[in-house]
């Protein structure tokens, strides 16, 4: 049950910034800022992704411990962390792409486990390439030349240097770092996968294979959810707003 939730948590992302204009053009998220209007559905969604991080945060220390728990616990830290930071100083628009972009691999991720629990096997091994491969296409490629350059140089063209500029690409540079380290693990593993013909014990996760379970003497590790960090809006300079985001002059 645990994973159709997160399954859902990871689907509403497209949804509520369909509309939003910074989702086609990054230079949105900087004009006008600090003062851009924060509307109620962003709002929400906000509650809801730092809530989720929140109870992932609390059942790492009830699940089966991992050899990557240190790396998990840094990431839902440094998640929860960038949630409410942006949050506070007003960085929703580009905290709901960075978000977006992170659920984007991770619902591909939940589906994956549970084909696995369900042993459906090639279901489990088909999602899970696709997993792999909307993961390093977000993550090494569309993050850094996305994400990262409106925050690193668009964000500093139009509003010029703030002091959260430093600490908030500080933390999103750590969560690249993390992504890096995910991608290799997630390398290995589909080197494995094709040695052995399926996917079989995940080094970062818990996408397990059900007959790798019964035979293997080795601990099957959890796949840790990759950072999702986000910039969020001020409770100062924000505003709860009904209806449609508009296009900013």
């Amino acid at each position: 049950w645990r994973e159709m939730v997160r399954l859902c948590v990871r689907c509403i992302s497209p949804s509520v910034l369909t509309e939003t204009p910074w989702l086609w053009n990054t230079r949105h998220c900087w004009y006008n800022y600090p003062y851009q209007p924060l509307t109620t559905d962003l709002h929400y969604y906000y509650i809801l992704e730092l809530s989720f991080y929140w109870s992932l945060m609390f059942s790492q220390f009830t699940d089966i411990k991992r050899k990557d728990f240190g790396i998990m616990f840094l990431h839902h830290l440094v998640s929860i962390f960038l949630i409410t930071f942006s949050y506070v100083n007003n960085m929703a628009r580009i905290g709901t792409l960075v978000l977006c972009l992170h659920d984007s691999a991770d619902a591909l991720l939940e589906a994956a486990k549970m084909a696995n629990y369900a042993k459906f096997q090639k279901m489990c091994d088909i999602l899970f390439v696709m997993f792999a491969m909307v993961f390093i296409t977000t993550r090494l490629g569309i993050f850094p030349l996305w994400v990262l350059n409106s925050t690193l140089f668009e964000s500093w063209e139009i509003v010029g240097p703030y002091p959260s500029w430093w600490v908030f690409n500080l933390l999103l540079l750590l969560i690249q770092g993390l992504n890096c380290f995910w991608s290799y693990l997630i390398v290995k593993i589909a080197c494995k996968a094709i040695s052995r013909g399926k996917v079989s014990k995940d080094d970062r996760s818990d996408i397990e294979s059900s007959s790798d379970e019964e035979g293997s003497e080795e601990t099957p590790r959890k796949k840790p959810h990759t950072a999702t960090t986000t910039n969020g809006t001020s409770g100062t300079n924000g505003y709860l707003l009904t209806g449609p985001c508009s296009v900013d002059d």
